[in-house]
């Protein structure tokens, strides 16, 4: 499948399955707030006038746990040089304060508003001077009693939206806005639904990856051959552990950075246990660092007038050519520009994806339970402690 952005390549058997036909298009025809999301027809709880005080920040803290950065982290990475602005993602437990400006804008970002982590890294590392916007569901919690006690301004986290599905909803769209991208241009599931190819090329990959999933082989390695997707791929593999994790069924995606991985993974990866399939992630970058012509050794001078990016094409080809001769399943992404647009029908490729495979392996994509477990513990030690 191709589209202006990104060229897919699905497992090299094409596979067909009348029922995901039906759920895809009873997905896709639907009114489900998530999938809404994903179009220009959904409602924000911010106008851009409303930010238009905050874009004069050039220094900006996201403090969130899993869906509630993961998106905007993968939009400034993937998008950085477009961006004008210096992010900082607070996104676990920090142990060292390494901010060194005295003002900050800072967006917390919890949806139930009781985010253990996202309040200590508040509480923390926010001082007086700063000016806090607080991204949560319009119910009482405790982040909400804080920042109405501070005087934070609020946005309402709709509650319909799961984080990890949020990334095209306030969650991600305010952050986006705020580093100065346009949020209208993610909004691309209606142009990749025109695609003519889409509708086969997604039955197709989903249909494989239940077959996959059959055979036993539930480790999904992405190769990664683009540090500056690194947390869009981290954003992907919470939103398929998380919602596929049930009932004993789900993928356990593994992200692979390369060609690094080559001199210490690809040895498994071609000659270990054989429960594994692979998806190739790229860019279609032209890197300006040349081989220097003047040091090439004798033995190396296929190398001249050569760049990393010739060199990075090169391994990438030479590692799908060992995999077809070894029979190993694999199917590729290749980023054709970095734009909003891009990330946008990534974005839907993926949440489309993992509902139509939710739904084939009869599990509720929206909900983690078992996660659950561990918040209440940990507030059990506190306590007892």
């Amino acid at each position: 499948m191709h589209t202006k952005n990104f060229i897919f390549k699905d497992f090299s058997k094409k596979k067909k399955n009348n029922k995901l036909k039906k759920h895809l298009k009873k997905l896709l025809s639907s009114k489900e707030n998530v999938i809404k999301s994903l179009t220009k027809d959904y409602i924000y709880n911010f106008t851009k006038k409303d930010l238009i005080k905050f874009k004069r920040y050039k220094h900006v803290r996201i403090f969130g746990m899993g869906g509630s950065s993961l998106g905007s982290n993968a939009i400034y990475d993937f998008l950085r040089n477009k961006i004008k602005k210096k992010f900082y993602f607070i996104s676990n437990l920090n142990k060292r304060n390494l901010f060194t400006k005295k003002k900050y804008l800072n967006l917390i970002i919890s949806k139930s508003g009781n985010t253990l982590e996202t309040i200590v890294n508040s509480n923390v590392y926010i001082n007086q001077k700063d000016k806090n916007i607080l991204i949560t569901e319009n119910r009482s919690s405790i982040l909400k009693d804080i920042g109405n006690k501070l005087k934070y301004e609020m946005i309402h986290h709709n509650n319909y939206i799961g984080g990890r599905y949020s990334v095209l909803s306030e969650v991600g769209m305010l952050p986006a806005e705020i580093m100065g991208l346009n949020e209208k241009k993610f909004k691309q599931l209606n142009n990749l639904i025109k695609n003519k190819y889409f509708f086969n090329s997604m039955i197709s990959n989903v249909s494989n990856i239940l077959e996959i999933i059959k055979k036993k082989k539930f480790n999904s390695v992405i190769l990664n051959y683009d540090e500056t997707a690194d947390n869009f791929l981290k954003w992907y593999q919470q939103l398929t552990a998380e919602s596929l994790g049930k009932k004993g069924n789900g993928l356990f995606p593994i992200i692979s950075l390369m060609p690094k991985d080559n001199h210490s993974l690809m040895q498994l990866y071609l000659d270990g246990q054989k429960n594994n399939f692979y998806t190739f992630f790229h860019s279609q970058e032209n890197f300006s660092e040349k081989i220097k012509p003047s040091i090439i050794h004798k033995d190396q001078k296929y190398l001249r007038k050569k760049n990393l990016d010739d060199i990075l094409i090169s391994q990438i080809m030479a590692t799908q050519n060992v995999f077809k001769k070894k029979n190993i399943q694999f199917r590729s992404f290749s980023i054709k520009k970095k734009t909003e647009e891009t990330l946008g029908e990534l974005f839907s490729f993926f949440v489309i994806e993992t509902i139509l495979l939710a739904k084939a392996l009869n599990v509720n994509p929206y909900d983690q339970p078992a996660v659950e477990l561990i918040k209440t513990e940990t507030k059990k030690i506190l306590i007892n402690s």
